[in-house]
Parts: C-alpha cells; sequence; structure tokens
C-alpha cells in the first residue's frame, strides 16, 4: 500500500473525529511514514511498519474523550431548514424525556454494578475483621474451653474465606472497570459509525 493510500483510508477511519485531530494525525502517521523511508525502507515497507488502520482508528478512538466526538458529531454540518427546526421544537417533549430516561437508565445500572462490587468489598471487610477479633475474643472470653476453641475456628474459617474474598473481589473490580471501558468505547464507535458510500 501507497503513503497517499494509507493516508485516504486512515482519513476516511477517522471520519467521525473533529477535523483538526484528523488533520493532526494524518500529519504525524505522514511523518512517521517518511522518517522509515529516509531510514531506507521503501514506501510499502515504511507504511506496514507503521501497522494496520483498523489498530490506529481503535487506539485513536480509544484516546479521544467521549465529550469531543458527541460534539463534533452533534454539530450540525448543514442548516437547518425551517420546517425541521418546528419539528425539532414540537417532537422536544418526547425526544427529551426519552433522551433522559436513557441516560438515567445507563446511569442506574452503573451505579448497581458498583454497588455489588461495593457490597462484595464490605462482606470481605467483615469477614476479615471477625478473623483478626477472634483471637483476642476467644482469650478474652469467660466462656468454657469449647466455646473458646468454637470462636477461635470461626475466626480461622473467616480468615481461609476473606483470602477468597480478596481475591474475588479484586476480580470482579477489574471486570467492572473493563466492562467500563469497552462500554465507553463502545458509545464512541456509535458516533463514529462511517457513511457508507
Amino acid at each position: 500500500m501507497s503513503k497517499q493510500e494509507f493516508l485516504a483510508q486512515l482519513r476516511k477511519g477517522l471520519s467521525g473525529l473533529p477535523q483538526d485531530d484528523i488533520e493532526e494525525r494524518l500529519t504525524f502517521y505522514s511523518e512517521m511514514i517518511e522518517d522509515r523511508m529516509e531510514e531506507g525502507l521503501s514506501e510499502e515497507e515504511a507504511v506496514s511498519a507503521v501497522g494496520s488502520i483498523n489498530e490506529i482508528v481503535a487506539q485513536v478512538v480509544a484516546d479521544t474523550p467521549l465529550a469531543k466526538i458527541t460534539k463534533e458529531r452533534i454539530r450540525p454540518k448543514r442548516h437547518l431548514k425551517v420546517w425541521e427546526i418546528v419539528l425539532l421544537a414540537l417532537g422536544f417533549p418526547i425526544w427529551f424525556s426519552l433522551g433522559i430516561a436513557a441516560v438515567v437508565v445507563i446511569l442506574a445500572l452503573y451505579v448497581s454494578f458498583w454497588s455489588v462490587i461495593v457490597s462484595l468489598w464490605a462482606v470481605f471487610a467483615s469477614l476479615a475483621v471477625y478473623a483478626i477479633g477472634s483471637v483476642p475474643m476467644c482469650v478474652i472470653a469467660d466462656n468454657s474451653a469449647d466455646s473458646s476453641l468454637a470462636i477461635l475456628a470461626a475466626g480461622i474459617v473467616c480468615a481461609g474465606l476473606s483470602v477468597f474474598m480478596f481475591y474475588g473481589c479484586k476480580e470482579a473490580t477489574k471486570g467492572i472497570l473493563i466492562l467500563t471501558k469497552k462500554i465507553t468505547i463502545m458509545i464512541k464507535n456509535c458516533f463514529i459509525k462511517k457513511e457508507e458510500a
């Protein structure tokens, strides 16, 4: 693939981003290809050394803030006609309330995911506190040896469970963070949908 073909496909892949960002990325990759050609690589080798267009586009989308992408996507590309403005104004109570409802549902799901994670960490903390507190409790207790031994045994069980719980909570937290990142990238990609020619 030649440099011009690469840059044309990259421009098409980044079409949903702000124009300044597109030009900045095209200049960056153009200079990168030229630097590799100066190092002795042919044009095709320099282009292939830069990487695949899909990976570059995915990385650029992941690095670009969602607010910047939505601002570019929402900005009208042309002037609205009078009848379009009238329809927008008349439909405002419907589309605005549906938009707010969608945002609230997504936010509620996100908060409920994190509340589950917080609850798991709370269970871990309670198990760990009981495991630590059972040792002095069985020494201080004026009960029989059987009850002191039962308290100590329960503390050891809680200590074991807290170890497993810690790793489970840690993995669940990582999973939610990864899910959040993937959902954010998916939302960004919805705003950068390419127009089919």
